[in-house]
């Protein structure tokens, strides 16, 4: 009885573990198709949203972990807000979550573009879809300067990345060169300083251990040149006993 009785239990909590694996496939999907749905004005307008989402919601993140996904899916090739969601599903369950991930951002533009196509013949001449497009650019644009204050707040953190981060805008935004070169550059510079740092790192560590050192050597230099108390300590100690 009691074995049985255990082997119920196993198979109750697989089958609760299966279930609990299925509501998290549920949620990756049903969580991006929302972001998908709600989220216009391009990949960077969703960063609030998704980082909201993703760190202070969901918990599926941290603050430093939501930072590397969104570098990681500026720098490689495709749409940021697909790359992201690529990113998190992977993180979460793997190939198959990031599939789901994937689908559920992407659904709801590509029903949109359709119906958009279909029906923009009839409405592109009234002045309330004009005026509706106009409100939505606003908005978006205003969603693009809080994800660049956010993630500037936590990617800038020395003064070498205020430096790459204005370097860039004057390059990319002023003098029109081209983005990848400045991502190229920007892992460049990213690379080469942080092989520096232990270098940095080891020669303070060995300038201290060479500081203990010469303090030890002082020390015994001192006790050396001491006198031998402990003889006549025990000369006096006789001498009172006599």
């Amino acid at each position: 009885m009691i074995t049985k009785g255990n082997g119920q239990n196993e198979d109750f909590d697989n089958s609760h573990g299966c279930e609990n694996e299925a509501g998290l496939y549920i949620k990756l999907f049903l969580t991006f198709l929302k972001l998908g749905l709600f989220t216009i004005g391009g990949g960077m307008a969703m960063i609030p949203l998704l980082k909201d989402e993703m760190v202070n919601k969901k918990g599926w993140l941290s603050e430093d972990e939501m930072l590397d996904c969104l570098s990681v899916s500026q720098g490689l090739p495709g749409v940021i807000a697909v790359n992201m969601a690529t990113y998190i599903g992977y993180r979460k369950k793997g190939p198959l979550g990031s599939l789901l991930s994937t689908i559920g951002v992407i659904l709801p533009s590509f029903i949109a573009i359709i119906l958009v196509i279909e029906i923009l013949e009839q409405v592109s001449a009234s002045p309330y879809v004009s005026g509706a497009i106009a409100g939505i650019k606003a908005v978006a644009t205003a969603l693009i300067l809080v994800a660049t204050y956010q993630v500037g707040r936590q990617a800038l953190r020395t003064p070498l990345h205020f430096i790459m981060a204005a370097a860039t805008l004057i390059a990319v935004g002023i003098l029109s060169m081209n983005a990848v070169y400045a991502i190229l550059a920007g892992c460049g510079i990213g690379i080469v300083s942080t092989f520096l740092k232990p270098t940095e790192t080891k020669n303070t560590t060995s300038g201290e251990k060479a500081n203990m050192n010469s303090g030890g050597k002082k020390v015994t230099d001192i006790k050396e040149g001491l006198p031998d108390q402990t003889g006549d300590e025990e000369e006096q100690d006789g001498n009172n006993m006599d």
